[in-house]
């Protein structure tokens, strides 16, 4: 891009999209805020509607709001008068699952390196106004899942007709967290042209009579309240002066100085200068750096380039962030991929050389573009076979990456990292949306859902496959599941033995340790071993130094089963060990002339035990929501690890149907009528713990 491009080159031509998604979130729930106030017809039925009405993610100016009313379903709020105790929705906007460390294993193939470029990625998950806080009833939804080569999480969004500050919804954060990866909200001022108002940007960072910067006391406090970390500041809206750039500067100094007690993150967004005018450098340079670094120190964490760069300015961008002392990769390198995914055509080598040090990061905007490239009535498995190829390449095999054509996927150039590090760990693959819900490979709700909270931690290494035969195919499948909605599924002839590379760990190994794994023949018989290594690959991109444990012969019709496999012999006589990496090796048995092989859940424990109860199940809120009603649970958190709370009706003939699940301890449900004969609704709440054992229930009723 150049200068001379017309403004809608820059971030803010975006707008439309989230704009057009709010009526069609609003279609998908079937209620709005507005729809709720409307069916109301007395001041004590809009009080309970008000009481029982879907949670949203959370969303604000920074303190003056627009002219006029908004739109149905949006609601405008300041953020300066905030307050977290009077906020009605936080219980069901927090985040609760800490951000977990990682680390980075040898690298799976000879081009990807480690400690140099890294990618932040901005998505916008849903519309700004009616972002359903805890996912909602579809499986059509941007499950990202290949966090293993993202660094840092944006929470994009944000109009001039809804809001301009925006909180990450808490299963994101969740999702994200469990992978290490830390997550930004966005401050969005637009330009004048996508409704922009100079005033707002005066009101972000106006000075209280002390010399503060209340809205930056505001943003930590957002943060810490709701769990996240940190924001991303892009300043767009044209008009300003060089006063304005200052006071812009002291407020980023305050934001991050605050930020910094907290644990948090700030990145800008290259478009103010320091005369105060919108100026998109697609650069670190002179006209910008003071908002990256000043002579008093760091102002922001890193810094997201325009997508105007050029080969020159990210080579001359690095110089800069190294004469400042900072990273060069601390510099994201903005690649639109909006518009036409790994169509987009893009000078890698500016960003990253391949015969050479990386010169920056890179900055993804949009890559939900995986999603909403795919045509109406797409599926989950539709949607996962094209973010794959997004992050991993036409190849599907990061040990096996393409590099010549001309999409150059991230894991290319992007050494993948892990957060499996501590026992217990367990995974049943669950992608975090399917088409039912399932128990113990029961179907307990046969609704489709999304919630990313729930998400496990799925396999870094998607999909390494090693065979001198040929190669099956490797997928999540949402046909059938164990837990959750979804499983892992390898289908193909298997003329020769066949492992497939699943989690780079760093387990502690001792005596005790065992893995269990749960499975299924659809098409076999199919032999199956667990693969494991206790040390690292000699070099980058050779093949794992696997132990194959044998788990047992599988034959079609048999259902699902579970192995448990003792790692004592691995130690080789020492009293400790570390796992290093698992996966699976199988091989057609006598007899198969294709193999369908399903794993549906494994776990890492030194030992197990049922997680404690939640306690004190209420219904906190109810209301007619048209088709129904719609209930506010909450609970008390047990006490110890827990992995999430699944949430139940109980029938009248005493069986369980699936309502949802949450990290946090309130929850929303729509559209309940009582069965056949039952005069009283009965819930239940229950604990599960990182290797899916589940806690005894804790229960609540209200009469129809």
């Amino acid at each position: 891009m150049n200068h001379a491009e017309p403004q809608p080159s820059a971030l803010p031509a975006r707008r439309t999209v989230v704009l057009a998604g709010a009526a069609t979130a609003a279609a998908v729930l079937g209620t709005s805020l507005a729809g709720n106030a409307a069916a109301a017809t007395a001041p004590a039925a809009a009080a309970e509607a008000a009481a029982a009405g879907q949670p949203y993610a959370s969303y604000w100016y920074p303190d003056s709001l627009p002219a006029g009313a908004p739109g149905a379903g949006i609601t405008w709020r300041g953020l300066k008068t905030w307050r977290a105790e009077d906020d009605p929705d936080l219980a069901f906007n927090q985040a609760s699952i800490p951000l977990a460390p990682r680390f980075t294993p040898v690298a799976v193939n000879t081009t990807a390196r480690a400690g140099q470029a890294r990618v932040a990625s901005l998505v916008s998950f849903g519309p700004t106004a009616q972002n359903p806080s805890q996912g909602s009833a579809t499986a059509d939804y941007y499950a990202l899942a290949h966090w293993q080569y993202i660094d840092e999480l944006v929470f994009w969004g944000g109009s001039s007709g809804e809001g301009l500050i925006l909180a990450p919804n808490a299963p994101i954060v969740d999702a994200a967290h469990r992978n290490g990866v830390p997550v930004l909200g966005n401050v969005f001022l637009p330009p004048a042209a996508y409704g922009g108002q100079l005033q707002w940007t005066r009101d972000l960072v106006q000075r209280d009579a002390a010399g503060g910067y209340p809205l930056a006391d505001k943003l930590v406090e957002v943060a810490v309240a709701h769990g996240f970390d940190g924001w991303f500041i892009n300043a767009e809206t044209d008009g300003g002066d060089a006063a304005l750039a200052a006071d812009m500067l002291g407020f980023l100094r305050r934001l991050r100085s605050l930020s910094q007690a907290h644990g948090l993150k700030v990145t800008w967004y290259d478009a103010m200068t320091t005369d105060g005018r919108i100026s998109w450098q697609g650069a670190l340079n002179s006209r910008n750096q003071t908002f990256f670094q000043d002579t008093g120190g760091t102002v922001s964490d890193s810094m997201f380039l325009d997508f105007r760069w050029s080969a020159a300015s990210l080579a001359s961008s690095g110089t800069l962030a190294g004469t400042l002392g900072r990273d060069r990769y601390e510099l994201w390198a903005g690649v639109d991929v909006e518009a036409s995914g790994w169509n987009k055509s893009v000078n890698w080598n500016a960003i990253v050389p391949t015969g050479g040090p990386h010169v920056v990061s890179f900055g993804f905007y949009r890559p939900e573009w995986t999603r909403n490239q795919l045509p109406a009535g797409r599926t989950p498995g539709q949607f996962h076979a094209a973010d794959d190829r997004f992050w991993t390449g036409q190849s599907l095999d990061p040990s096996k990456p393409d590099t010549a054509g001309t999409w150059r996927a991230p894991a290319v150039s992007v050494a993948d990292r892990s957060a499996v590090a501590s026992l217990p760990f367990g995974t049943t693959f669950n992608t975090g949306h399917g088409l039912r819900w399932y128990d113990n490979g029961a179907v307990t709700s046969d609704t489709g859902w999304n919630h990313l909270g729930v998400q496990d931690r799925l396999p870094n290494r998607r999909w390494v496959v090693r065979t001198t035969g040929v190669r099956p195919a490797v997928t999540f499948d949402f046909a059938d599941a164990w837990r959750g909605g979804s499983s892992l599924l390898v289908d193909g002839a298997l003329s020769a033995p066949t492992t497939v590379d699943l989690y780079s760990t760093r387990l502690p190994l001792t005596a005790d340790t065992v893995v269990d794994l749960t499975y299924r023949a659809d098409a076999g018989p199919v032999t199956v071993d667990l693969a494991v290594a206790t040390a690292e690959p000699a070099t980058p991109g050779a093949a794992l130094p696997y132990s194959y444990l044998p788990a047992g012969t599988l034959r079609p019709g048999t259902g699902w089963a579970t192995a448990t496999l003792r790692l004592s012999a691995l130690l080789g006589g020492r009293p400790t060990g570390t796992v290093h990496a698992l996966g699976i090796r199988l091989t057609a048995a006598s007899g198969a002339t294709s193999v369908r092989f399903r794993l549906g859940a494994l776990s890492v424990h030194n030992a197990t035990a049922a997680p404690a109860a939640p306690s004190a199940l209420r219904i906190t809120g109810t209301a007619p929501d048209g088709t129904g009603t719609a209930f506010r649970f909450a609970w008390d958190r047990a006490s110890g690890q827990v992995r999430h709370y699944e949430l139940h009706r109980v029938l009248p003939d005493g069986s369980r149907r699936f309502l949802g699940a949450t990290c946090g301890a309130a929850f929303y449900v729509s559209s309940l009528r009582p069965e056949q004969g039952e005069d009283t609704a009965r819930f239940e709440v229950r604990s599960v713990g990182e290797v899916y054992s589940v806690s005894g229930a804790t229960g609540t009723g209200r009469p129809w």
